[in-house]
């Protein structure tokens, strides 16, 4: 199966996708926020550069995307049906990259803490609340 847009109208496209300030993770920092959490912005210091490190209660959390991130069983997590091969590899790197990542913040003692796309509807606030220290 061919793409139905041109290589330059994807690339385009792709180049669109954002890595900080997506719409789900800001929709997490302003409930933090308004609730009096402080928090730092993608800490380059902390292994996988997390999305928000609440340094006074020693947790990071990561928003991820069900795509990039591979979401198990969740209906956003579809691979494309052009390059099936390539976005599998490339997911499933994220995946164990993921993982190596959340392990390292562990060792190191920090609390870890992820945020699906897919779960930000509904009551997720109460359930974030309850996973955050008090």
């Amino acid at each position: 199966m061919t793409d139905i847009h041109s290589k330059e109208k994807r690339s385009y496209n792709m180049s669109r996708i954002r890595a900080k300030d997506t719409k789900p993770e800001l929709m997490v920092r302003k409930f933090l926020f308004s609730k009096g959490y402080r928090y730092k912005l993608h800490d380059t210091t902390l292994p996988g550069k997390p999305d928000l490190v609440l340094p006074k209660y020693r947790t990071v959390i990561f928003v991820n995307g069900c795509f990039w991130h591979g979401h198990a069983g969740c209906k956003k997590a579809k691979l494309p049906n052009t390059r099936t091969e390539w976005w599998s590899e490339k997911i499933n790197k994220n995946r164990a990259n993921d993982v190596k990542v959340y392990d390292a913040l562990i060792i190191a003692k920090w609390k870890v803490i992820t945020i699906w796309q897919c779960d930000l509807k509904g009551d997720w606030q109460n359930q974030l609340i309850s996973e955050l220290p008090k």
